[in-house]
């Protein structure tokens, strides 16, 4: 066999060396790639279902079920409330799924709020581990203010909820004003028109020979301000 026939076949044999290594190689990742996404699986949707069914249902998938802890819900006893992973993630056989299980719907007991005041209110549902919900207003002339006259829900047991929401009576609100524009008025068609408004008044006399006699120089507060009714309007009138 001359030389280069032997390189020829050295070359043959190296490349059929190659081709095989490579074909191994291929087969033992194919098989590592099997091997992993064989031992994997979906994991479930399992809110809303029995504890039960759902253990069934991740013990055919090669999963575990653990209960991580129980709550007060909407749902039935013993029905899934929360799952960790979420549906659809993919697990590895012999993982857990830790679920929140319903303890079904709380009955609490609702005291009686109507004729108390909010503060009160709010310190009598603590006591009771509640607490209040949604506060709503309302003018009312023969309540006194501040005072709860509705509760939702109504007192007694069987409250699935521990807000409860209120309506408290509030004081009418006083009448208020514009306050209009006196400067340049004589001081008795002023006092006309605070008198027409029924506001109280205070008036300051001072030296301005500038100013006819008798006439508003200055009021407070200023024209445009919204006051009320209660309130007391100076003048400055020129003497």
């Amino acid at each position: 066999m001359t030389l280069r026939e032997r390189l020829e076949w050295l070359g043959r044999v190296a490349l059929l060396v190659f081709i095989l290594a490579s074909a191994a190689f291929l087969s033992a990742i194919t098989a590592m790639r099997i091997a992993i996404h064989g031992r994997e699986t979906t994991m479930p949707n399992l809110v809303g279902t029995n504890v039960a069914q759902a253990s069934s249902v991740l013990r055919s998938r090669g999963l575990v079920l653990k209960v991580a802890d129980h709550i007060y819900s909407d749902l039935p006893i013993n029905s899934i409330v929360r799952q960790t992973p979420t549906a659809g993630l993919l697990m590895k056989q012999s993982q857990q799924a830790h679920v929140v299980v319903s303890l079904g719907q709380r009955q609490l007991e609702i005291p009686l709020l109507e004729g108390r005041s909010l503060r009160t209110s709010r310190i009598e549902l603590l006591r009771n581990s509640l607490q209040i919900g949604e506060v709503s207003t309302t003018t009312l002339e023969n309540e006194a203010p501040d005072e709860v006259v509705l509760q939702n829900p109504r007192p007694g047991a069987g409250s699935a909820t521990p807000r409860v929401d209120v309506l408290v009576a509030q004081a009418p609100r006083e009448q208020s004003f514009v306050m209009p524009y006196l400067i340049g008025l004589d001081e008795i068609a002023a006092q006309h028109r605070l008198d027409a408004a029924e506001l109280h008044r205070k008036v300051n006399y001072v030296a301005a020979p500038q100013w006819p006699h008798a006439a508003v120089i200055d009021q407070s507060p200023a024209p445009g301000a919204r006051i009320a009714a209660s309130s007391q309007v100076e003048l400055t009138v020129a003497n």
